[in-house]
């Protein structure tokens, strides 16, 4: 009654304040709330099992090669054994031992970092200060990290990017991963908190 008794004016200034307000309501939610979900664990789980596979074949080449060669039998006649320690069959064996090592080890961390950093959920706390990033970990067993939602930052707007969303963390290597494949229940609180852009 009382915006009824005032001039136009003064009711238009009241109109213009009312969607503000309630944007900074709307980003500070009273209980937690999901922003984003994509469920993938079968995936994980079968990234994890072959790339334990391929972890433990390319240790098992590295040990072979590492392994001397049989001596070869000699007759009972013959005289005192030759130091047959060719320099050229050890280094090749060395360096074949490290490149299996190599390529195990590089396909061990693929997997891990890339598992580490695939987001499986994201939860806007209750308050709108704290962001909870579940991540699906290897074999699909789940990591959560919760951060402060001002060390958070969007690298790209949604409607930017193909196939991947780019997440920074401040204090962390690497970005983490959201696939737009994925289910954005609350997708305006979304772009207006986790997915904005922050310098960091």
């Amino acid at each position: 009654m009382a915006l009824l008794r005032c001039g136009p004016r003064t009711l238009l200034r009241a109109l213009k304040v009312l969607p503000a307000r309630r944007s900074l309501h709307d980003a500070s939610p009273p209980r937690d709330v999901l922003l984003f979900q994509h469920e993938r664990g079968r995936l994980f789980a079968t990234l994890g099992l072959f790339c334990a596979s391929q972890g433990v074949f390319w240790a098992s080449l590295a040990v072979a090669a590492l392994s001397p060669p049989p001596a070869p039998e000699r007759p009972r006649d013959a005289g005192a054994p030759r130091d047959s320690c060719d320099p050229r069959a050890a280094l090749w064996r060395y360096g074949l031992a490290m490149g299996c090592g190599a390529v195990g080890a590089l396909v061990l961390g693929a997997g891990l970092v890339f598992s580490l950093r695939s987001v499986r959920s994201v939860m806007l706390r209750a308050g709108g200060q704290q962001v909870t990033l579940t991540t699906h970990a290897p074999f699909g067993l789940g990591a959560r990290l919760t951060v402060p939602l001002n060390q958070v930052s969007c690298m790209a707007h949604r409607g930017e990017v193909p196939a991947m969303l780019p997440l920074k963390v401040k204090g962390r290597c690497f970005y983490f991963l959201l696939d737009k494949t994925g289910h954005f229940p609350n997708a305006d609180l979304f772009d207006s908190t986790v997915g904005a852009y922050r310098s960091l």
